[in-house]
């Protein structure tokens, strides 16, 4: 278990510090202090490592996503799509790792991680507007799906162009976001 964890404490750091065309299995190797063959033996590849940091990084953003709009949670969609987007945004900021996984790298085991990830939220985030009355029963979950897939794109553009994400890109996916599921919103809401 231990070589395991320094394997991808090891992949991590060297994500979050030199990219993910840097975090090759060896270079993960050298720097665990640990030989290429060992290495083989804890993960065929390096997709394996990947997908084992993403599914930690996606427990960890499904913790921060479910404190947000848990307790009162949101009572607008303002706040809804705030409760999903600052979460998002500092773990982000906080793991480097997890934005070279999340939008540089993409490799299959990721690109299905990401997709089962955002699923899961826009199904949560529904349910939860639609009982708060914020969305109308009648919204397609459809919905929900294409502004996680939309804020997904926003927030590539925001640390594409920003190692800290461009807030003004931030701000712009909110308003797009708000806008879009307004248009469900009941009437006078």
């Amino acid at each position: 278990m231990e070589r395991r964890r320094a394997i991808l404490e090891a992949a991590e750091a060297l994500l979050g510090e030199k990219g993910y065309e840097a975090a090759t299995l060896k270079a993960i190797g050298e720097r665990a202090g640990i030989p290429i063959a060992s290495v083989y033996h804890y993960f065929s590849d390096r997709y394996q490592v990947e997908a084992e940091l993403m599914r930690r990084h996606a427990q960890g953003l499904d913790a921060c996503i479910g404190y947000a709009l848990g307790g009162p949670g949101p009572r607008t969609l303002h706040e809804a799509a705030d409760a999903v987007i600052d979460p998002l945004l500092g773990y982000f900021r906080r793991h480097p790792s997890s934005i070279e996984l999340w939008f540089s790298g993409r490799s299959a085991p990721v690109v299905e991680l990401v997709r089962a990830f955002d699923a899961a939220q826009a199904e949560r985030l529904w349910r939860l507007l639609v009982e708060r009355e914020l969305l109308r029963p009648d919204t397609p979950r459809l919905a929900l799906q294409l502004a996680f897939e939309v804020g997904n794109r926003l927030f590539d553009i925001a640390f594409r162009d920003s190692v800290a994400g461009n807030d003004a890109t931030i701000d712009e996916a909110r308003r797009l976001i708000t806008a879009y599921l307004t248009t469900y919103a009941p009437d006078g809401a």
